[in-house]
């Protein structure tokens, strides 16, 4: 039975693909099968050498090397945008509307020669997937989607502590599982690294996976 797991972050730019792309190549060298998602990716180009891709984001190509399941850009990532922008105004400015069952067909079709689909988020938990007037879609209806263990990965920086614990209350009030924690070390002065460390440990309702060093 393959197992998803949805990683997210306590903000954007804290490493959720680098940490992505170092759990893929861990589970590749343990013999499993793995395939990466990122259903929704902003920062996109047009390369006239390839234009069969279509849109090509730099995270996306990361995690298709570092997957060990083939799989086309249009299932790792269904929606890529130009703009590096929140991705519901990206779609807004487009005129797409995202479906949630795009989303799901995509993720079944990455499960079915994969042990493990690692789905990479984008900014932090609570960044809307869609808003209309009616109804907002969250990143919690993904992960929903395919009954996604999620996966916290903590920028180490000033502020952590208080991005963390709210970012891992809210997963939970979503009724989804906090399978563990990355503690990414962002920030290579940050004060008390250490001591921060200890905090999270001791109050993150789970188990801390790794520690990844600035310079990994």
């Amino acid at each position: 039975m393959t197992e998803f797991y949805f990683i997210t972050g306590t903000d954007t730019e804290i490493g959720k693909t680098w940490c992505t792309v170092k759990l893929a190549r861990q589970w590749v060298a343990a013999g499993q099968r793995v395939a990466c998602c990122k259903p929704l990716a902003s920062g996109a180009a047009a390369d006239p050498a390839r234009p069969e891709l279509g849109l090509i984001n730099d995270d996306v190509e990361q995690l298709h090397a570092a997957a060990s399941v083939t799989l086309p850009r249009e299932i790792i990532s269904p929606y890529r945008f130009a703009p590096a922008i929140a991705p519901h105004i990206a779609a807004k400015q487009a005129g797409v509307q995202i479906d949630l069952a795009r989303i799901e067909q995509a993720l079944q079709q990455a499960a079915k020669d994969a042990d493990i689909v690692l789905i990479e988020g984008f900014g932090g938990w609570l960044a809307p997937v869609a808003m209309t007037a009616d109804d907002v879609l969250w990143q919690s209806d993904i992960a929903r989607l395919v009954d996604a263990s999620v996966i916290l990965v903590v920028g180490m920086r000033l502020g952590c502590i208080n991005h963390s614990l709210l970012s891992a209350r809210q997963i939970l009030a979503d009724g989804l599982r906090l399978h563990g924690w990355i503690a990414n070390h962002i920030d290579p002065d940050m004060a008390c690294h250490a001591e921060n460390l200890r905090t999270l440990q001791a109050l993150l309702p789970a188990e801390m996976m790794t520690e990844i060093g600035h310079s990994s």
